[in-house]
């Protein structure tokens, strides 16, 4: 079983940055893959950002593109999400994903982590 670790959440200004953390306890074929997925009250959990170890990638949403990074340290295990001029609209729950590949659903994710709040206000 593979356990992900997140961290970074927190209340941000609109135009701050803020970035996330995530390191998982062990690599296998099923982690090749990570990506961060956000879930908003009432609205299903969405794609964000997701990269390989390898560094393929990386790809975006449409709505954090541009103001988003992505990235991974192998040396450290772990995986960022670097959030700037956030936006009321990123406020929500976001949750840290690992899995064979890049998908933009969530069914294709093996694991995920526990969520981090982020709140961006106005």
């Amino acid at each position: 079983q593979v356990q992900l670790v997140e961290s970074g959440g927190g209340l941000v200004q609109a135009g701050g940055s803020l970035r996330l953390s995530c390191a998982p306890s062990r690599r296998t074929f099923n982690t090749a893959a990570m990506g961060w997925f956000r879930q908003a009250p009432g609205k299903e959990r969405e794609f964000v950002a997701a990269i390989k170890w390898s560094g393929d990638g990386p790809y975006y949403s449409d709505s954090v593109k541009g103001r988003f990074t992505i990235s991974r340290d192998n040396a450290e295990n772990t995986v960022y999400l670097l959030m700037n001029s956030l936006k009321p609209e990123d406020t929500a729950v976001y949750f840290c994903a690992a899995g064979p590949n890049i998908f933009y659903s969530t069914e294709r994710w093996n694991y995920w982590g526990q969520g981090t709040q982020v709140t961006v206000s106005s």
